[in-house]
């Protein structure tokens, strides 16, 4: 935010009475009303979807003898942010779409730009851990099951839970000092970052500032072990003779890339994007990765994976 901007926050604030705000307004994704019934049946579909396909993808995980190893255990975990970190956004979402007004309370506000930062940093560490996982996988194939023990497994996904955690603490806290009085209408679906930092009516720099640090830092920690790995991933790939071989190995990455990628783009495209993007691109951007990613994980590994298709095929069958 440049000085002029923070400026004109500053006499914002002292031109208001010093009412401070206790409730936010969602402005939603369109004001539009021959859209608002449309895109609330598709919302609510897409919902149905992620909620269908991460709870069955936990449940035939955890009561199927033959997904219980490593990488299944990092598919629940990564099941289990995607469910709630979309619980945590589109169920107002929805709202925006039936009421003429949809409120939030203050703490409400700050409730859910907690979790959010919670189930997305974790989805960002969820992902390195599984990228490790097939690292071990495919080029230390021998030493999988002594790498791989459930003590690892388990003190890797509490990595990733505190990773989460205090990345939204930082965020958060930072939020509640913020001072937020006259508008009150967040031009956005959810309570997010960037939307907040824009109705403050104090000075935002040390948001920003976490904004850039946290954000960058927790994509470069995610990220640099996820290259790092794909790099002896592919570069023992290559040394397969047979193209069979090779075949089978790059199938068992493919699911996880395709996941790492959509994820990423998103996220970089909204919080790293140039100054000059408009908000219908902010909002495209955030829609795909809090609606669309969580429903699409679950097809990707479910559509991708031999293992999980014969185990839902055998479960319906007896069905």
């Amino acid at each position: 935010m440049s000085q002029k901007e923070r400026d004109r926050h500053r006499k914002i604030a002292l031109r208001c009475n010093h009412s401070i705000v206790t409730e936010f307004v969602l402005e939603g994704l369109t004001h539009r009303p021959e859209l608002q019934l449309p895109l609330f049946f598709l919302f609510l579909g897409i919902y149905g979807v992620t909620v269908v396909g991460n709870l069955g993808m936990i449940l035939l995980i955890a009561f199927n003898s033959k997904l219980h190893s490593p990488m299944y255990f990092f598919l629940g975990n990564l099941s289990f942010l995607d469910f709630f970190y979309s619980s945590v956004v589109t169920p107002k979402l929805l709202g925006t779409f039936v009421w003429e007004k949809n409120v939030i309370s203050y703490p409400g506000c700050m409730t859910q730009l907690y979790f959010f930062c919670v189930f997305t940093i974790g989805e960002c560490f969820m992902l390195t851990a599984m990228a490790y996982d097939r690292y071990v996988a495919i080029c230390n194939p021998l030493l999988y099951n002594v790498t791989m023990s459930p003590k690892v497994c388990n003190m890797l996904v509490i990595w990733v839970y505190t990773m989460g955690t205090w990345g939204a603490l930082a965020h958060t806290i930072a939020m509640t000092k913020l001072s937020f009085c006259g508008d009150n209408v967040i031009h956005h679906y959810f309570c997010d970052i960037l939307p907040l930092l824009k109705l403050s009516c104090s000075s935002t720099h040390v948001n920003e500032l976490l904004v850039f640090y946290v954000g960058g830092f927790n994509v470069l920690t995610s990220t640099s072990p996820i290259i790092i790995s794909y790099v002896f991933i592919i570069a023992n790939i290559l040394r397969i003779s047979s193209a069979e071989g090779r075949s089978k190995a790059f199938g068992t990455c493919g699911s996880h890339l395709t996941a790492v990628g959509v994820f990423y783009g998103s996220i970089v495209f909204m919080y790293f994007r140039p100054s000059s993007s408009n908000m219908a691109q902010e909002q495209v951007a955030s829609v795909f990765y809090t609606t669309v990613i969580p429903m699409l994980n679950p097809l990707i590994y479910s559509l991708r994976n031999k293992d999980v298709k014969n185990v839902l095929r055998n479960t319906l069958g007896k069905r």
